[in-house]
């Protein structure tokens, strides 16, 4: 019995003896596991890279080796993007979005995988980017194709993409709490209580998974060691509006770099350039290396002068105001680092350089007014983990995971209340700026993804390409009146389109025009076809969003419009065909 009977019994007999709500209960703690498994399994690789390298530099004896290898890691990567997987990378999470929204919730079968060796390589050579946003495409991938795989309805897989990401989360920060609002916040949008059930069971498998194989060994973590005094309050304020505009700073400085460097269209080249780049910034900034975990636990830890290891820079580690500069300046060119990273070729995220970038800014407000106002003794700790959060919940507009992130990292909620103001702040400043979070920016621009507009979502569902009307009939502009008549005797339709030789649509002419005069035979060779058609009110391109399509129906106030594609003739769309789709994916939205 072969592999496919087997699956179809196994669902059959699923049909008869277990619920939909309890199956998908049950695939949700399978998700978790495997998308557990999977963080461990990348974290792990990263890891075991990192160690061979470093090996290899004492070995050598040439410490500035490390400039050397995030250029290698982007060229590998690319290459093998390009080559091998033959998969565009970019950013993870945008393009779980954009399968939700556009693709059916269907996410490609490789994408289970080819994250897990592109970012290893990436960050594993000191990539200035983040695993968490290509192990959240990894659970995704596999919540999806294992919906794929049991014959799962669109809000289903929809369902388990979100447990997938859940359980990638809750995995690689040992964070249940955080994984499963991430997966409401940034993820999915629309959760009811049936459906927060599977993602909270997805994240709790996911951390058991690093539990069981690392325990305390996780990507990051801290133990608070101040509490948090009231009267410090102003200067969490003013924390909270310097992350904002630190989140605006990177999303700006993100997109316009990475457009940049993406110009270029030759793979090995692009990624040469982009490490080239790369590896000057490192070179002066040695803590862009890297995730940037290792730098934030040194200042955490009071251990300041370590950030100028294998720097040119080593005598000015104790001078005060040196390293205010020295760390403002790594703010600065972070997002630069993160862009050329991703941009160039290399698969990473940009949740990790998010916090990376917050604690630095926490840091740097604390133990600058400290050296202005050494009375105030404000707790650096502290201020660099709700650091973290403001960034976070800037640039991913994402408030609530990014303060229980940090709540649940520092094992406890000792900093709640700090956490929740500057979390709150920085979200409102940047989002007078930017709407958008730097996922869904550019998806929203191309009208890629709606939020939160059930009619606009509905409508974008529709392929363009699968209601146009190819059964009109087309006449040449200089037959005559007689040839048309021919042409309405054959036709169904009330419009025939005029087409030249070149498939170019020079016109239409509708049966009211030539009403009054198809019956006078005298006039059928008189009558030549260009000198009674008229010219459509819009035209319309296969390639065009439904919501721009009905905008023109709706300028216009015609119920049919020709598609043009590069100039060539293709079709009509009509308002009804458009309606009746929208009807029978409304219905079918509805039912499942």
């Amino acid at each position: 019995m072969n592999i496919s009977k087997l699956i179809m019994r196994f669902l059959v007999w699923r049909l008869k003896h277990i619920s939909n709500n309890n199956f998908i209960l049950m695939m949700a703690s399978l998700i978790g596991l495997i998308s557990g498994l999977a963080a461990v399994t990348l974290k792990t690789a990263v890891h075991f890279i990192q160690s061979i390298l470093q090996k290899s530099t004492v070995y050598t004896g040439f410490n500035y080796l490390y400039l050397i290898y995030p250029l290698i890691g982007i060229i590998l990567t690319a290459l093998i993007a390009n080559y091998i997987i033959r998969e565009k990378l970019g950013h993870g999470i945008t393009q779980i979005l954009y399968s939700i929204s556009k693709n059916s919730s269907i996410i490609q079968r490789t994408k289970m995988y080819s994250r897990m060796v592109t970012s290893a390589i990436t960050v594993g050579f000191g990539g200035s980017v983040g695993l968490e946003a290509p192990i959240v495409l990894t659970g995704s991938a596999i919540g999806s194709n294992l919906a794929q795989f049991v014959h799962l309805d669109y809000k289903k897989r929809t369902l388990l993409i979100g447990c997938g990401s859940a359980g990638a989360i809750s995995a690689i920060f040992n964070s249940p709490i955080a994984g499963v609002i991430f997966a409401i916040e940034v993820i999915l949008t629309d959760i009811t209580i049936n459906k927060f059930i599977p993602i909270l069971i997805a994240s709790v498998s996911g951390q058991l998974v690093t539990l069981i194989l690392l325990g305390d060994d996780i990507l990051f973590s801290f133990r608070l060691i101040d509490g948090f005094s009231a009267d410090q309050t102003p200067y969490y304020i003013l924390l909270g509006v310097l992350s904002g505009a630190a989140s605006l700073y990177f999303t700006r400085v993100m997109f316009r770099v990475e457009s940049r460097i993406q110009t270029i269209k030759n793979v090995v080249f692009r990624a040469f350039l982009g490490g080239i780049g790369l590896a000057l910034i490192i070179l002066i900034f040695p803590p862009i290396y890297g995730e940037g975990y290792d730098t934030i636990k040194n200042l955490l830890n009071g251990h300041q002068s370590e950030i100028f290891q294998r720097s040119f820079l080593t005598s000015f580690s104790t001078n005060e105001i040196f390293l205010s500069i020295f760390l403002f300046s790594i703010l600065l060119v972070k997002p630069v680092a993160t862009a050329l990273t991703i941009g160039s070729g290399g698969s990473g995220g940009i949740f990790g350089p998010s916090l990376f970038m917050g604690g630095l800014t926490g840091f740097f407000v604390a133990y600058t007014l400290n050296i202005i106002f050494p009375t105030l003794n404000l707790s650096i700790s502290n201020f660099t983990l709700v650091g973290m959060c403001g960034l976070m919940s800037g640039i991913l507009h994402a408030p609530l995971t990014a303060i229980f992130l940090i709540a649940e990292i520092t094992g406890g909620y000792i900093l709640f209340v700090p956490l929740m103001l500057v979390s709150a702040i920085s979200f409102t400043t940047i989002s007078y700026f930017e709407k958008h979070s730097i996922y869904t920016k550019k998806l929203i621009e191309k009208g890629d993804l709606i939020p939160y507009d059930k009619d606009r979502i509905v409508l974008s569902l529709i392929d363009m390409k699968k209601i146009i009307e190819l059964d009109l009939l087309k006449i040449h502009p200089q037959s005559n009146l007689g040839e048309l008549v021919v042409l309405v005797q054959k036709s169904k339709r009330n419009i025939f389109p005029v087409v030249n030789e070149k498939d170019e649509l020079e016109g239409i002419v509708t049966l009211d025009m030539i009403r009054e005069m198809m019956f006078d035979e005298e006039r059928y060779q008189k009558v030549i076809i260009n000198s009674i058609m008229q010219k459509p009110p819009a035209f319309v391109s296969p390639k065009e969003s439904m919501q721009s399509v009905m905008n023109k129906f709706e300028f216009t106030q015609a119920w049919n419009l020709p598609v043009i594609d590069e100039g060539k003739y293709i079709g009509f769309v009509s308002k009804s065909r458009i309606f009746n789709a929208y009807r029978k994916k409304l219905i079918r939205q509805t039912k499942e």
